[in-house]
């Protein structure tokens, strides 16, 4: 584990995104809120949420933070596809990217797991770091997203 000891604590803030791509009919149960398994984008979203919180216990040398806030919403943004976007913040002396791209990877596999009886075949893709402030390194914003 790197030793952040003598970094400064500044508040620190990741967003990450990724998308599950589906059949349109999927997409539309989805969105509709109603499955079997119950609210597909209700559970998803809080799965997200405790994800991030658990990110320390599923990555090796990942330091465990107090996080301050942590917004994971699922949209509709393509007719074949979910897009689930995910905020993290705190403050301290390490970055929340990894809790961020946590959250989404979880609540992807959510989705999936809510929409597998109705389509085996959705892709989850495009997983990344859209941006993230504070600490050393910087501001970092990624362009086109």
């Amino acid at each position: 584990m790197v030793d952040i000891g003598d970094k400064a604590i500044t508040e620190r803030v990741a967003v990450a995104q990724g998308k599950i791509g589906m059949a349109a009919t999927t997409r539309t149960l989805a969105m509709n809120r109603e499955t079997r398994k119950g609210d597909p984008i209700a559970i998803a979203e809080l799965a997200g949420i405790m994800a991030a919180k658990k990110t320390a216990d599923l990555i090796p040398l990942c330091h465990p933070l107090p996080l301050t806030n942590v917004e994971v919403r699922i949209t509709s943004s393509e007719p074949d596809a979910l897009k689930v976007t995910a905020t993290v913040r705190t403050s301290g002396r390490t970055g929340v990217e990894m809790e961020a791209l946590t959250a989404v990877s979880v609540a992807c596999l959510t989705l999936y797991d809510m929409l597998k009886s109705a389509d085996k075949e959705m892709v989850i893709s495009d997983i990344e770091l859209v941006s993230k402030t504070g600490g050393k390194s910087g501001d970092y914003h990624k362009e086109n997203t």
